[in-house]
């Protein structure tokens, strides 16, 4: 684990798939067909505490809820690309890359299924995933947070790299 927590004090950026990462996949129907997802407040928090840290908060996500779109404003993420329509989220990450300004060691992603493989396997970001992402990725990332997508997986890897730079409170 040392190796690894190396890696996380030179982040200074965080991606983050939406659906089974920020949530836990879990799509709730209400009868008049509207959806709704449910967010972690405790991962809000780190979220929070990451953007006041000045760290750059992205979201790369295949959904288009405007809900979802909503929350993700509010918590002021400076990179939303949302609703990729089968878009490679390889493509949509390297679009945005030039736009961070930062080393692709810099940057810390977290994906939980098979879309975010492609970006997982890049071998200098440091790649993370939600203790129930899909086998395969925990075969590829660098760290597994012991916590599930929408149950404290995020504020698991920002709380890590905030303490290990000396910026949590």
């Amino acid at each position: 684990m040392s190796n690894v927590l190396s890696l996380f004090s030179a982040i200074k950026a965080f991606i983050f798939d939406i659906d089974g990462v920020m949530t836990d996949g879990n799509v709730h129907v209400l009868e008049t067909g509207e959806h709704f997802r449910t967010f972690y407040i405790r991962d809000g928090y780190a979220l929070e505490k990451a953007r006041e840290a000045n760290f750059q908060l992205c979201v790369i996500t295949g959904g288009s809820h405007p809900g979802v779109k909503k929350r993700l404003e509010n918590l002021k993420f400076q990179h939303i690309y949302f609703g990729l329509g089968g878009k490679d989220k390889l493509e949509t990450y390297l679009e945005l890359l030039p736009k961070l300004g930062v080393k692709e060691n810099e940057i810390l992603y977290m994906g939980d299924d098979m879309a975010d493989l492609k970006v997982l396997s890049r071998p200098d970001i440091l790649s993370t995933c939600p203790a129930d992402a899909i086998p395969e990725l925990h075969q590829v990332v660098k760290y597994v947070s012991p916590f599930n997508g929408g149950r404290g997986a995020v504020r698991d890897v920002i709380e890590k790299v905030l303490k290990l730079q000396g910026k949590w409170a």
